[in-house]
């Protein structure tokens, strides 16, 4: 298991936990999301090849900004 942190602009509510864990959960090998919102970061515990990209897309895809 492979452990990522993203740095997400724009997520305030319950909803938006909802729609980036859902999108991540989506992507192959992903075993689990856990989404703080105070902080906006999202940790993406995973196995295989996912690429940074792919979890940025997924994210990006329900309207939220990813910081590098």
């Amino acid at each position: 298991m492979q452990t990522k942190t993203i740095h997400v602009e724009g997520m305030t509510c319950g909803h938006c936990e909802k729609a980036v864990k859902g999108a991540l959960q989506e992507l192959n090998g992903v075993d689990r999301v856990e989404v703080n919102l105070e902080t906006g970061k999202v940790t993406i515990t995973y196995e295989g090849e996912i690429s940074e990209s792919e979890m940025n897309e997924a994210i990006e895809e329900q309207g939220y900004d990813v910081v590098s």
